[in-house]
């Protein structure tokens, strides 16, 4: 079982980041080539309780229900008191979800309407820089299911979640309010930079992508440059929307 600390330093992080033993990320990095590595669920409030979520993602919990979720991990034995007694070591899967968080400096923000009962409605990818991804999936109940997986396998099932359809034109004066209200499914895809210090992260810039699936057409809007309040008809330029995903995230 392998523990990673919080509030300390060590060759693999910051200062004010989490101490993760030597060798941990390589030798899981090594394994998610082989396939995905499942990381458990969590409540938003248990992540957040050890910071292995993006800061300006999610509305932070509030005390108690944090103290609640402090609890629940002790009593799993996920979060126990370090040796000094001041610092405390996060275990097992839950303690490598905060190691692979903690390196990112970007992350992909999808949700999306007219999810089936038992589907995730909203994805987080978080890139690492070996061409893996932590991968949060969010169902109705706020049950967050994370995840390591090869690049290839991630795109793969973000596509097949995300709408699908023939690329419909991208009319410059299409009523976009009407394709929205009128979607069988639709998504909001973002892709934010971000910067940490210690272990607050700070929003940087962002892209939005916009699609949405009517009559099986696929609609892809983007924030207009004049006007970012106003969603204007993307022109894809023969690109799919992996490609568009992918440029997003390089």
């Amino acid at each position: 079982m392998s523990d990673v600390t919080a509030g300390g330093s060590t060759p693999e992080s910051g200062p004010g980041q989490a101490a993760v033993p030597e060798g941990l990320v390589a030798a899981v990095v090594e394994l998610v080539h082989t396939g995905p590595v499942l990381l458990g669920a969590y409540t938003l409030a248990e992540l957040t309780a050890v910071d292995a979520i993006v800061d300006f993602l999610e509305a932070r919990p509030s005390d108690e229900v944090l103290a609640e979720a402090v609890r629940s991990l002790s009593a799993r034995q996920l979060l126990v008191t370090g040796s000094d007694g001041r610092q405390v070591q996060v275990r097992g899967d839950l303690g490598i979800a905060v190691a692979f968080q903690q390196r990112a400096r970007m992350v992909l923000d999808a949700r999306a309407t007219g999810t089936a009962p038992g589907e995730p409605w909203r994805t987080l990818l978080i890139p690492q820089p070996e061409n893996i991804f932590l991968v949060v999936r969010i169902d109705a109940l706020g049950v967050h299911e994370l995840g390591l997986f090869p690049a290839d396998k991630t795109f793969d099932d973000l596509i097949d979640w995300l709408p699908k359809g023939d690329l419909a034109d991208a009319e410059p004066h299409k009523d976009t309010t009407a394709v929205l209200s009128e979607s069988s499914r639709a998504a909001l895809v973002t892709v934010t930079k971000y910067t940490a210090e210690g272990s607050v992260e700070t929003a940087g810039s962002s892209s939005d992508l916009v699609l949405a699936r009517q009559n099986d057409r696929l609609h892809v809007f983007g924030r207009s440059p004049d006007n970012p309040a106003t969603l204007i008809p993307r022109q894809m330029d023969g690109k799919t929307v992996r490609d568009t995903l992918t440029d997003l995230l390089a």
